[in-house]
């Protein structure tokens, strides 16, 4: 385990492809063609994190490894500030990019490092887990040695509530996460303990600092939901779009995550009075770059 405060990284993050300069990824043309439509749908594998106990947020393997495979080449180096259960370093694994994930929480890292023991190593990648507030992350980079951050961040305070199931009906309210409070700690500086407008400050605060690490046109793109309070849409997206480009962001596309076909049963909500769509079946990818300075095109 690697612990804060230590030198900097020595790691890749130079192309080890023989793709043209011009080209943002290692994909063909067909492989490009699949990623053009703005709404992704993805199926978890075996090796999939999906037991809540471990973590509570996860995300499909192949989620990260589309996002990756788009937007870095063979051999550069990917970022994750709020790595979690490690997935964006499996997946980074499995493309053999170089990847380095932040995580507050010791039992989290402790998870990256077991699930990354699990697989072959990389044919000249390496893949990091490192405990530290991702406030830090800048410490650990040269500028411009980043080609893609991708992360699922805490989502606000919306675990950090009993959790009530109002979309299931009978029994399958009652489940093992039926009154469970699910946010991954009570740390202050924990952002899934902040409400909105604290928690995009502190996103803007993070990602600004994380901004100059990124090559010139390279992306950063965030996975988020909206949720629902108190029977008030809270729009986490609007929030951090609006957030990012005030740090020096460009939004460059939303992609829609179709989760209709990984959601677990569902009972009706809010009929017949109160039409509300169901959150747990659609988030958000908010695809942003580093806009080029003048004069200047990637390499």
């Amino acid at each position: 385990m690697i612990m804060g405060n230590e030198k900097r990284l020595d790691i890749g993050y130079q192309r080890t492809c023989d793709c043209k300069p011009s080209h943002i990824n290692c994909l063909t043309a067909k492989e490009w063609l699949k990623c053009q439509i703005g709404v992704w749908q993805f199926n978890y594998e075996g090796r999939d994190i999906r037991d809540k106990k471990l973590h509570p947020a996860v995300f499909p393997i192949s989620l990260a490894a589309r996002v990756i495979s788009l937007f870095t080449h063979r051999g550069e180096l990917v970022v994750d500030p709020f790595v979690g259960s490690g997935t964006t370093l499996v997946a980074a694994r499995d493309l053999d990019r170089n990847a380095v994930g932040f995580d507050l929480q010791k039992e989290y890292i402790a998870l990256c490092e077991d699930r990354l023991r699990q697989l072959a190593l990389g044919a000249s990648s390496k893949q990091l887990a490192i405990q530290d507030d991702a406030r830090n992350i800048a410490d650990y980079f040269g500028e411009e040695t980043v080609s893609l951050i991708f992360t699922s961040p805490p989502y606000a305070n919306l675990l950090n509530r009993e959790r009530k199931n109002k979309s299931r009906r009978g029994d399958l309210r009652k489940n093992e996460q039926y009154m469970e409070i699910e946010q991954y700690s009570q740390d202050p500086r924990d952002l899934g303990t902040m409400e909105l407008d604290e928690y995009t400050n502190a996103m803007g605060e993070i990602f600004e600092r994380l901004l100059p690490l990124l090559k010139p046109k390279s992306h950063c793109v965030i996975n988020v939901p909206d949720m629902w309070w108190e029977n008030e849409r809270v729009t986490i997206h609007v929030s951090l779009v609006e957030e990012l480009r005030q740090r020096g962001y460009e939004l460059r596309n939303i992609i829609i995550w179709d989760r209709t076909n990984i959601v677990n049963k569902i009972g009706i909500f809010g009929w017949p009075s109160n039409y509300i769509t169901m959150g747990t079946t659609f988030e958000y990818l908010l695809d942003f770059w580093r806009p080029s300075k003048p004069g200047v095109e990637r390499a």
